[in-house]
């Protein structure tokens, strides 16, 4: 477990501010522009890719490589790079293509810093909106034209809750059956959010994020971001996510608890 002084604090989230500022403006270079390129990466669906994507990645690695030479680098464009400090910087340049080819706003940049045991540090950047979420070292708060702390929702009924995904789009069908169980038992569901959900659930707008079929770097900052806000985030049987898979994010152990007996019935789907 590595434990840091206020300086060595203030290092890394200055590095993570800075890869989110720089990533953040490649991608404004390509927001909305008619005539952006889009590729698919799945031989078995649309997965799209930009040079948006892809540029903002190496911009993050460069900070990275002046700044933070020993440590790792996980990224989604480029993937692994091993380090020696213990410490793993977990990047996804534009976490939601889908909205972000289609000109929604609700795409964000993601960075993250885990250590052996999981992730520690977060940031959830809205270039276009021009909002910055982090959570982690000691740090919960979002910076924009509204700054103010980060802090989950005091705890309500499930039948009172508001739910947040990108489902039905990705998920198996029992995973899907499951999560709208799950719905049918809150007040409001919202679909399409992406990263910037997480965002919403740690600024206490919404009380629950579900979601299936991610990989590490969609999680990454986003359970930094959460639980340095007061939430919750484990897996649909209660396990850690920090790998990705399925993922409930929740404002209050309880409220937790009561989707986690709806969503683990999927569990052998």
């Amino acid at each position: 477990m590595n434990e840091f002084s206020q300086d060595e604090k203030h290092a890394l989230i200055e590095c993570a501010m800075e890869m989110a500022d720089a990533a953040g403006r490649e991608a404004l270079r390509h927001f909305r522009v008619p005539a952006l390129e889009v590729e698919s990466k799945g031989a078995g669906g649309f997965d799209p890719v930009t040079i948006a994507d892809r540029k903002a990645e190496e911009a993050m690695r460069e900070i990275l490589a002046r700044r933070r030479g020993a440590d790792g680098i996980l990224g989604e464009e480029f993937g692994l790079k091993q380090g020696e400090s213990g410490l793993t910087w977990v990047l996804d340049p534009i976490d939601g293509t889908r909205g972000f080819i289609s000109g929604t706003p609700t795409w964000g940049v993601l960075v993250g810093l885990r250590n052996e045991e999981g992730p520690i540090l977060g940031v959830i950047a809205q270039p276009h909106i021009g909002e910055i979420f982090i959570g982690g070292l000691g740090e919960a708060r979002l910076i924009g034209p509204r700054s103010q702390p980060l802090a989950v929702r005091p705890p309500r009924p499930l039948g009172q809750a508001t739910l947040l995904s990108t489902f039905p789009e990705i998920g198996t069908a029992a995973e899907e059956a499951a999560f709208h169980a799950l719905s049918r038992r809150c007040r409001l569901t919202r679909y399409g959010m992406d990263c910037y959900g997480y965002a919403l659930l740690a600024l206490g707008q919404v009380d629950l994020v579900v979601e299936a079929g991610l990989q590490e770097y969609d999680v990454t900052a986003p359970i930094a971001v959460v639980e340095a806000a007061g939430g919750i985030v484990t897996d649909w049987q209660g396990r850690p996510a920090h790998e990705g898979g399925r993922v409930l994010a929740a404002s209050h152990p309880v409220l937790h608890a009561a989707a986690l007996a709806i969503l683990s019935q999927a569990s052998e789907g």
